[in-house]
């Protein structure tokens, strides 16, 4: 019988931002604590992404002292710090994908070090913790909410499903690419396909839905450069019903702390992926 373990915990606070990897973290409503709780807009209010904007991954975002730091992977005299609570109380409508929400602009002046950035006009928002974007009712159970993630409070991985594409990669890449949450270990890969509810150490789960894939992991996230990998290769073999799918997205059903080494018990599987 196979065994799992929780490998890797990553939180993107910004999103489509560089994150990084802890060795515990607490899991709130929205998902891991401090997790896509902030985001870029353009001037209308619409998100802004790696999608179209590649240089972003070029960005790093750390937690240090009850501030967020944002500096540059390559240039890291290139830095902005603000408060975790930092906002100017003026809030307005944001758009992400098909869903309205409200952001809180975090100040003018670090909308500006964005701005300049990315050489067009930007604004830095936080989500109010008065927020409540709901999870896609197709897949909610509870009247779930989420963060500014794109759709799902946390998304999965196997470390066997990355392996098993680097075997067919010509030139290997990191999971990174794929901006999980949750990795783990053991198993085949994509066996996380078949998951349907398991535990995380105390904490149950429910795997909802596939995790449909885009250019944006063609996006080398050290270098900021595109390619066409791995979309290409993984367009053969795992695309269903026309989307390519990577990993899955995660319904938690109660909240508390994850650590990496904890256990992962699958209590109930689909009878296929």
């Amino acid at each position: 019988m196979d065994q799992f373990f929780l490998s890797e915990i990553n939180i993107y606070p910004i999103k489509s931002l560089g994150g990084f990897s802890v060795k515990q973290a607490q899991l709130e409503e929205r998902g891991l604590q401090y997790d896509r709780r902030w985001m870029l807009v353009d001037e209308t209010g619409i998100f802004i992404t790696q999608r179209k904007h590649f240089e972003l991954a070029l960005l790093q975002v750390a937690v240090v002292d009850e501030r967020l730091v944002v500096s540059h992977k390559k240039q890291p005299e290139k830095q902005i710090s603000f408060g975790l609570e930092e906002n100017t109380g003026t809030t307005f409508p944001v758009v992400i994908w098909n869903d309205s929400a409200t952001g809180l602009e975090v100040s003018e002046t670090v909308s500006a070090w964005f701005s300049d950035f990315l050489k067009f006009k930007v604004r830095l928002v936080k989500m109010p913790q008065s927020e409540k974007r709901m999870v896609d009712q197709e897949y909610a159970s509870a009247g779930e909410i989420v963060s500014f993630a794109d759709g799902y409070p946390c998304l999965l991985i196997g470390q066997s499903s990355l392996n098993g594409l680097n075997e067919k990669l010509a030139e290997e890449i990191r999971m990174d690419r794929f901006r999980p949450n949750l990795v783990f270990t053991g198993g085949t890969a994509h066996i996380e396909d078949r998951f349907k509810q398991f535990y995380i150490g105390h904490t149950l789960f429910s795997a909802v839905k596939p995790c449909a894939r885009c250019v944006l992991i063609t996006i080398d996230q050290q270098s900021g450069e595109k390619g066409q990998e791995p979309l290409r290769t993984l367009a053969a073999y795992r695309t269903i019903g026309k989307k390519i799918m990577f990993g899955q997205n995660l319904l938690h059903h109660q909240l508390g702390i994850l650590r990496v080494g904890d256990e992962l018990r699958v209590e109930t599987w689909k009878d296929s992926p």
